[in-house]
């Protein structure tokens, strides 16, 4: 794998997907975060099921604490793990009030600081919310900048690494999400579909597949 590889692999990508984006539904940073925070180990249709019924009755911190864990707990009943989530969510609301008068910080080490926000989910909120050229590397990521070559790493530190080291600076914002999506439907993990995949004469993969 080399540069032009790299950005001849992403001029395909942009080329399949001119406007990638999460397929999480927000519409506010703090919409996202609540999004993504519910999204762990979790499906993005069953998290925007739960936010349909969420959000037009609490979309904001203090309205959230305003209705109370109980309610906030039967509004996302629906998503797995949701007495955690519900829990970390709270505790989350209580603390944008108190550090940041409501609103969501545009900083990594203030979102780090919030219950159930990890590295993951603050490159997310980063790049989404705020255009920062951050790249979230989940499952999908990793497998695919792994099979395909773009960027080898034994853990996902690793690979976010490298991912912001070789992904030419005109492809930094989309990247996250144009691997997601590539890894969400096309470079599946138990079988790779090699045969309809628009960047499969650039992969490394070694066993590919027809279909």
């Amino acid at each position: 794998m080399n540069a032009a590889k790299r950005h001849e692999i992403f001029t395909r990508l942009r080329a399949h997907i001119p406007e990638p984006t999460t397929e999480l539904n927000w519409s506010t940073p703090f919409e996202l975060l609540a999004a993504v925070l519910l999204s762990a180990q979790a499906t993005d249709v069953g998290v925007n099921k739960a936010t349909a019924r969420l959000f037009p009755v609490a979309n904001t911190p203090q309205a959230i604490i305003d209705i109370g864990i109980d309610a906030l707990k039967e509004h996302i009943k629906t998503i797995g793990l949701y007495n955690t989530k519900a829990e970390n969510l709270m505790k989350t609301c209580h603390l944008l009030i108190e550090r940041h008068g409501g609103e969501v910080p545009a900083t990594r080490p203030a979102l780090e600081a919030l219950p159930g926000v990890g590295r993951k989910t603050a490159n997310v909120i980063l790049n989404t919310a705020f255009g920062q050229p951050t790249i979230a590397v989940d499952t999908h990521i990793f497998r695919v900048s792994n099979r395909t070559g773009i960027a080898k790493g034994k853990n996902v530190v690793e690979v976010e690494e490298r991912l912001v080291r070789h992904v030419p600076r005109e492809f930094r914002q989309d990247a996250h999400h144009w691997l997601i999506l590539h890894g969400r439907y096309t470079c599946v993990a138990r079988k790779p579909r090699c045969g309809s995949c628009v960047i499969e004469d650039l992969c490394e993969f070694k066993d590919k597949t027809e279909l």
